[in-house]
């Protein structure tokens, strides 16, 4: 497990033979060799499994091989030989597993038993699953409402095991979902949904191939969903414009290395992965999109005056939107200077970006958490929305729009019900088939079930999947919150620092992973995801699950359910036993899931649509509607400038190459030549001087926040990175305990995890806490 720590320049392409090599290393680590070799022969295929890391979309032209770098380290990482059993947890005590990194802990291996802390031990102690299901039936009915239970869930779990927890948690009486989109994307649905009357991207794998521009904003695909650098490098290969705007330069955005052509492997060539690349502010995207509307503004009202072809495609504008004229009047009222100032780039670059935009007929625009993890990330996403509008660049082949999801069902289970702020449509579907009278009120997201649980007034956690302790914000603050608990229970495939943070009571129910055979009474059985294409697709696990212990996802929260509230609002023993009943419960119940179990024997699965890509509007004025805001009169958190206090830099967390979400496989970042380590930040070399530091020196960072809360990361090496002056960027889960838990998206709750103010401060050697060590 150890690994060489050392910091270099990295020069080669993304993937190529450096992916080779990182597979081979994954696949030998994994200790089970030949059966991982046919479990990843398996991976997005027909009659195979779905990957278990992002949810990018299929390539209609599936070859035998169609998995990426991070997707074998996925499939090898869950399909371990190791296994965390009872005599593991005899071993170690609850206090001492805590002080492990969280790589030690997840690389133990697989959860194999149902487990119960024992606090006079501090142990966790075998249990049976009854027992386990009666004592969280007994803390869920002695609660004084049910909104005193958090139901979290992570975006691996499947469509069937999401429609039985949120079928299961209604008829409880709550709608406290805490959930990972609240983490991500939360300002993409809200945005589309004001804008468009849908939440989801409107384009599917095709349209890329038809784009005569791909502007890929605020994100990382070489290590966060690599398969999209294929689609981008043919884009560019074709004649296409792929434009980047990120505030790193990233390899997987530069260039890229197919590992699936031998020519090319052997020639050592690369292909380009962009046309263009641009490095706006952090936060600072709203006022570039801004600057480009200005431009087309100027441009579409001299082409009125000399009569030339008009830039504004006003056919599209006058039959399928509302509001144009509120939205140019504030951009005629934004200023220049308040453009340059805010997007960190130059005029000429932002007019650049203009005319690329504007020679382009065919525009799909992409993005991820570069964009949602902002104080103001739903006018961002929505001036998106604005200029693709403008060009009636929706509901057209070849354009439209791409928030690129992250875990490979979390649109899934948004689809399937899990909402803490449900439509009123799916809450009438569910009265109506299942005939009990549903939780009208707004639940918890993942913040405030965090601040009820400080506050004592939630007493009962139950996770579904993830690793809700490390990947929240404020990370102590969110671990003595979860202790307030009377009952913490997680359902996980591999043991992690969640499963250290015990309430009074304490379970961990070890469930069957993407990979492996889910066996009922009525033979095998498949689950279903959707992908950020909106495609449903079936997935069938490969290998013998590791333990007879373990337990599917769905049977674990039927165990639960049935537990809790007997055989209401149905027979949950009945449902489990042939998964295909439960799709039919969701096509009697989730709009375009009709004739769901027919639909997904055909290879592919089948697309559930999307109204706006058809230029239906589900909206209050029955159009596409623009948004007129203004922007923000500065970026700095207003509660940060009351304290009167300049930031040294702007702190954005990130993954490294060797980690999916809070998932580390590895403690290398290749592409930014990180190796054996993780406590780095990476700041400009001008920044390190000029801040009285020398490159290579251990700092702390001090987030500041009005709260007179401390919160200070210690020990982290000091990275020069090609980036923009005043800009920090450092990994995730580490820099969490820097993000306030009160700082969050305006009505989206989202942390700002892209946006945190902070100084640097000398580390003293006493506070420089080794915790990569493995």
């Amino acid at each position: 497990m150890n690994q060489k720590e050392n910091i270099t320049d990295y020069n080669g392409p993304a993937a190529g033979w450096g992916a080779l090599k990182a597979v081979t290393t994954s696949w030998f680590r994994s200790e089970n060799g030949f059966r991982n070799l046919r479990a990843l022969l398996k991976t997005n295929q027909n009659n195979g499994f779905d990957c278990p890391g992002c949810a990018w979309g299929e390539s209609p032209e599936s070859g035998m091989v169609n998995f990426c770098e991070n997707g074998a380290k996925a499939v090898n990482w869950e399909a371990t030989s190791r296994l965390v059993d009872a005599t593991f947890f005899a071993q170690h005590s609850v206090s001492e597993l805590f002080k492990q990194t969280d790589y030690w802990l997840e690389y133990q291996g697989r959860l194999s038993q149902p487990m119960r802390y024992d606090a006079a031990s501090d142990h966790y102690v075998p249990v049976s699953w009854e027992d386990a299901f009666a004592l969280v039936a007994q803390h869920l009915k002695s609660l004084e409402s049910p909104d005193q239970a958090e139901f979290y869930t992570s975006g691996r779990a499947s469509n069937e095991a999401a429609f039985l927890y949120q079928l299961f948690v209604r008829a409880f009486g709550t709608n406290n979902f805490p959930d990972c989109s609240n983490m991500c994307h939360e300002a993409s649905g809200v945005s589309m949904s004001e804008t468009l009357g849908v939440g989801k991207g409107t384009v599917v794998f095709d349209d890329f191939e038809h784009a005569d521009a791909i502007f890929v904003i605020g994100q990382n695909p070489g290590t966060n969903h690599p398969r999209m650098l294929e689609p981008l490098r043919e884009a560019v290969k074709r004649g296409a414009e792929v434009i980047c705007l990120n505030p790193l330069k990233e390899r997987g955005l530069e260039r890229f290395q197919n590992p699936q052509k031998p020519i090319e492997m052997l020639s050592n060539g690369s292909k380009p992965t962009s046309s263009a690349y641009f490095r706006p502010a952090l936060g600072g995207d709203m006022a570039v999109f801004r600057g480009m509307a200005k431009f087309l503004l100027t441009w579409e009202q001299q082409a009125q005056q000399n009569g030339d072809e008009p830039v504004f495609d006003h056919d599209f504008i006058r039959e399928h939107t509302s509001g144009l004229d509120a939205y140019l009047q504030a951009v005629e009222e934004t200023s220049w200077d308040h453009i340059v100032q805010q997007s960190g780039l130059r005029l000429d670059e932002i007019e650049t970006l203009a005319l690329m935009f504007r020679r382009a007929e065919r525009v799909v625009m992409c993005w991820a958490m570069g964009l949602t993890q902002h104080r103001h990330s739903v006018p961002t996403i929505q001036e998106v929305v604005n200029l693709q509008l403008l060009r009636g660049n929706v509901g057209k082949p070849g354009a439209g729009l791409s928030p690129v999801r992250g875990h490979s069902n979390v649109q899934g289970d948004r689809t399937m019900g899990i909402n803490e702020k449900p439509p009123q449509f799916l809450l009438d579907a569910i009265e109506k088939r299942f005939q009990f009278k549903v939780p009208r009120h707004h639940g918890d997201n993942a913040v405030t079930a965090i601040q009820a649980m400080e506050e004592k007034r939630a007493k009962v956690f139950i996770g579904l999947g993830g690793n809700f302790a490390q990947a929240t914000p404020d990370t102590p603050r969110t671990h003595d919150a979860m202790r307030n608990c009377e009952l913490t229970v997680h359902i996980a495939t591999k043991l992690n620092r969640s499963h250290l943070v015990t309430g009074r009571d304490a379970l961990i129910l070890p469930c069957l992973g993407r990979t492996e055979v889910d066996m009922q009474a009525n033979g095998p059985q498949g689950v279903t995801v959707e992908d950020t294409f909106s495609m449903v697709h079936i997935s069938y696990g490969q290998l013998k699950p590791r333990s007879d212990q373990m337990r599917s996802e769905p049977a674990i929260l039927a165990g639960i359910a049935k537990a809790t509230l007997g055989n209401f609002p149905i027979d949950w023993d009945w449902a489990i036993e042939d998964y295909g009943r439960i799709r039919d419960m969701i096509a009697d119940t989730i709009p375009g899931f009709s004739d769901f179990n027919h639909k997904i024997a055909n290879p592919g699965g089948f697309y559930l649509g999307n109204t706006a890509a058809r230029r239906e509007w589900n909206t209050a004025s029955g159009k596409a509607q623009f948004s007129a805001s203004t922007l923000p009169a500065q970026l700095i958190n207003e509660t940060v400038t009351k304290l009167g206090d300049t930031p040294d830099l702007i702190l954005q967390t990130m993954r490294s190459h060797d980690q999916y979400n809070t998932t580390l496989y590895g403690l290398n970042d290749r592409y930014r030549g990180v190796f054996g380590k993780r406590e780095v930040v990476f700041v400009s070399e001008d920044d390190i001087l000029r801040l009285g530091f020398e490159p290579g020196e251990k700092v702390d960072m001090v987030t500041l926040w009005e709260d007179g809360i401390e919160r200070r990361v210690s020990g982290f090496e000091l990275v020069p990175y090609d980036m923009p002056n005043g800009q920090a960027a450092a990994y995730y889960p580490e820099t969490n305990p820097l993000v306030p838990l009160e700082s969050y998206g305006d009505r989206t709750f989202t942390p700002t995890s892209k946006f945190v103010a902070i100084k640097l401060e000398k580390s003293k050697p006493d506070n420089i806490i080794p915790t990569t060590a493995a």
